[in-house]
């Protein structure tokens, strides 16, 4: 059995870290960290060096838009999974730009988040 797979979770909603790791804890990925916001993102990224963060864009303070493009100047190789509760496409899109691998919006079906996990992880 392969090493599982290391996950970060970021998202200001308590309810939607716990969301995200129940789902994919049970699929066999490794919840190594979570952050409430992009400056807790960005000081545990590099300490965890999680094989996929999953990414809000609206929290307090930065943008997920933002903190995806830092993520990427850290680490070129990041591998990002923006999950927006906005149907904001303008965000998603610069996040894209930024560095994101791909997006769901909220709510999303636990098989989406799965699928997307598994295509994204290093």
């Amino acid at each position: 059995m392969s090493n599982p797979k290391k996950v970060m979770i970021v998202d200001d909603s308590m309810v939607m870290r716990a969301m995200i790791k129940d789902v994919l804890t049970k699929e066999g990925f490794e919840v190594v960290g979570q952050a409430k916001n992009g400056k807790e993102a960005l000081e545990q990224y590099p300490k965890l060096n999680p094989d996929l963060v999953t990414m809000d864009i609206i929290m307090p303070g930065e943008h997920g838009t933002d903190v995806v493009k830092k993520m990427i100047e850290l680490d070129k190789d990041a591998r990002i999974i923006i999950v927006s509760g906005l149907n904001q496409k303008n965000l998603v899109m610069q996040a894209m730009d930024n560095g994101a691998k791909e997006f769901l919006v909220k709510p999303f079906e636990n098989k989406e988040l799965i699928e997307a996990a598994m295509k994204t992880a290093r």
